[in-house]
């Protein structure tokens, strides 16, 4: 196997964005959701890094669930590149910045590649790819498909001749015969390599859940997955064509450098974060812990009471799986009830919006919670808001001039039921997505703001600093210096 670079990505010089700098690294594709790209992924990761080789892994769009699958495997953050939220400019920077340390960076895309946010497929997958100027390997559920593999493949080949597409990855193969037959047929009607092929096996299967994939650190036992993904990568797929893949992309350079964040002071920020509150993107910490926050992480199913901090980050997760232990766990509510009774400052985000209610009804039963917002929370069967939102800050909005526009996204399967309406403001005007009712989101009261839209730092240059100040304001913190 030919080693790749290894100095190619330590050491990068972002301040001299203009200098090309290599990283080898692929865009993993599909024709459609559910082709098993994750599955690739996870193995490719795994595999490469028994190899000794350091993987960055990317994810397009805002998910949160499949990155912490991504980081498990890598051993490092899992970053999210997303064009609804940056430019293809602050993309690159981010790529870059995310790769320092990598030999090889591999990015999952989302849903097809061509899909995207309207006609022109705004955002796709195959837009990330042009960003960053990566070849694609498209990982094709062949599933009762033999011939007609070598038509779709040829489709995606001729759809848009800028997208490299320069491989392919079987997957859900039936047995030798039906492996060989997709082989000769690609090759014959496309001339495309294909670089492997995954046989169904349903022990590298992650189970689904009304979000997607159960997430990684919710439960430890399905981490065996993960091993017999590598070993499946490892006996099905050839690796040293999928690197020589990844070799083929040029340098690449960032044309602008985003504003970098600028401390404002030192505030003890707590965030909860465990198994029940895992949703946090690595730049949003990485960004409060740049505007000054020393994050204090604390544990809602272990923690018997509420550390000394400033304020509290609450982000989003699964609280209504673990609705009966956050209720045995009454010490910590009580405290978090107590504080924010006193003016503590608190964001929450979704996940952390349920959990600051009164009750969350999940199934049949009613489950006690934080009570420090006016409200109860209901789970649906089917989702409540789903997908990118925009939105208008509202007068009083601790991060945002009135009138701002505001980038994020929602995905709630619960919604917001007895909500004393009288005793609250709002943070944003809906314009796309749904929030809390249609209209607003951001519940305004004493001193939280909780919403079930999820922001993205790097979409919104100045947030993490205003966080940092609000905290401090709101907590009676005289000097930030």
């Amino acid at each position: 196997m030919s080693i790749l670079n290894r100095t190619c990505a330590s050491n990068f010089n972002l301040r001299s964005p203009t200098i090309p700098i290599t990283i080898p690294r692929v865009v993993l594709a599909a024709p459609h959701g559910r082709s098993g790209k994750t599955t690739v992924a996870l193995g490719l990761i795994a595999a490469l890094g028994k190899r000794g080789f350091t993987i960055q892994p990317f994810k397009k769009g805002p998910d949160y669930i499949d990155p912490s699958w991504l980081t498990l495997a890598a051993g490092r953050p899992c970053r999210n590149l997303d064009l609804y939220f940056m430019s293809p400019q602050q993309l690159r920077y981010s790529f870059l910045l995310g790769c320092q340390g990598a030999d090889l960076a591999i990015v999952e895309g989302a849903m097809g590649l061509f899909d995207g946010l309207d006609l022109k497929g705004t955002g796709s997958t195959a837009e990330i790819a042009l960003a960053l100027e990566a070849p694609v390997v498209l990982v094709l559920d062949a599933t009762r498909m033999t011939r007609s593999a070598a038509a779709l493949v040829q489709g995606f080949k001729q759809f848009d001749p800028r997208i490299k597409l320069a491989g392919i990855l079987l997957n859900r193969v039936a047995r030798p015969r039906h492996e060989e037959m997709l082989r000769c047929a690609i090759k014959e009607y496309t001339g495309l390599p294909v670089i492997g092929a995954l046989p169904k096996d349903e022990r590298y299967v992650i189970p689904d859940r009304h979000l997607g994939l159960v997430p990684a650190a919710e439960n430890e036992r399905l981490h065996g997955a993960l091993e017999a993904t590598r070993a499946a990568i490892e006996a099905n797929v050839d690796l040293d064509h999928l690197l020589d893949i990844a070799r083929t992309a040029p340098p690449i350079t960032c044309e602008e450098v985003p504003k970098r964040i600028a401390p404002v002071g030192k505030v003890r920020l707590g965030v909860v974060r465990d198994r029940v509150f895992h949703f946090y993107y690595p730049e949003n910490l990485e960004a409060l812990t740049q505007a000054g926050a020393e994050l204090i992480f604390i544990d809602s199913l272990k923690e018997a009471n509420l550390p000394p901090v400033d304020g509290l980050y609450i982000g989003g997760g699964f609280p209504e799986i673990f609705a009966g232990d956050l209720e045995e766990n009454s010490s910590l509510r009580r405290d978090i009830r107590r504080a924010a009774q006193e003016g503590l400052p608190i964001y929450a985000e979704c996940g952390g919006l349920m959990y600051l209610a009164r009750r969350i009804k999940y199934g049949e039963r009613w489950y006690e919670m934080v009570g420090a917002l006016p409200l109860d929370v209901q789970m649906e069967d089917t989702p409540q808001g789903h997908g990118y939102t925009f939105l208008k800050a509202c007068p009083g909005n601790p991060f945002f001039a009135e009138g701002a526009g505001v980038k994020g996204h929602e995905f709630h399967h619960s919604r917001v039921v007895n909500l004393r309406r009288e005793k609250v403001n709002f943070a944003y005007r809906v314009v796309r997505g749904w929030g809390i009712d249609g209209q607003f989101d951001g519940l305004l009261y004493k001193g939280i703001l909780a919403s079930y839209t999820h922001l993205f730092a790097p979409a919104h240059l100045g947030w993490a600093e205003k966080l940092v100040s609000w905290v401090a304001v709101q907590s009676g913190i005289s000097s930030l210096k």
